[in-house]
């Protein structure tokens, strides 16, 4: 298997688990929102992945720069930059305080965040599809001359 291939298909599952993982926070809210689920256990249900997606999401960013696909950095830099910077400030935690005040703005970041994932998915899925497409082009090529 090419090395290209290889890590389009670990983009692509990378790419899956931030897509659930985001998925799952909003669930979490609008059960919070309709008053489904208790505000603690929503809170620590949130805070306990929050800190793992964001390493994943770093190394998600770190990998497309090593493996020089400088447009899909580009793209991944920006989510990279803002969840080192709520970091940084120490407001990626959801705060149990001060859950129904920014319960709205929360919804609204990771749906956007979710949208994001979905077009990076987009792409990572072409591109698998176009490397599973040159990888097995390559094969027949090399089964044709012997």
């Amino acid at each position: 298997m090419s090395m290209d291939l290889f890590f389009w298909i670990i983009a692509f599952l990378i790419n899956l688990a931030l897509m659930a993982s985001t998925f799952y926070q909003i669930v979490i809210l609008t059960d919070l929102e309709a008053d489904y689920i208790n505000i603690y256990d929503s809170a620590t249900s949130i805070n306990r992945i929050v800190l793992p997606e964001f390493i994943v999401q770093g190394v998600f960013c770190a990998s497309f720069l090593l493996t020089w696909h400088w447009f899909m950095f580009l793209i991944t830099v920006p989510v990279t930059c803002y969840h080192v910077m709520l970091f940084l400030k120490r407001q990626h935690l959801f705060d149990v305080t001060e859950a129904f005040r920014f319960l709205n703005a929360e919804k609204k970041f990771r749906l956007i965040k979710l949208g994001f994932y979905l077009v990076i998915f987009a792409i990572v899925t072409g591109r698998l599809a176009l490397s599973v497409f040159e990888f097995l082009s390559d094969a027949d090529d090399a089964t044709h001359l012997f």
